[in-house]
């Protein structure tokens, strides 16, 4: 037990038994795209992307 008074568990393992890897597409997906923002954002003059360049980003263009 901790000093809250809550007790406090270990996590040891983050994947399945089998050793087998969980992926969600749709959150590496996410994070794609925000890496995509990152970039465009460091490269940016402005001190902000415009709506327009975000739209250019995420969508391609």
């Amino acid at each position: 037990m901790t000093a809250g008074g809550r007790w406090q568990t270990e996590v040891t393992r983050v994947t399945p038994a089998g050793g087998t890897t969980v992926q969600d597409h749709v959150a590496l997906a996410e994070i794609e795209l925000c890496g995509e923002l990152i970039i465009a954002a460091s490269a940016a003059a402005e001190d902000r992307l415009s709506l327009d360049r975000i739209d250019e980003v995420l969508l391609g263009r």
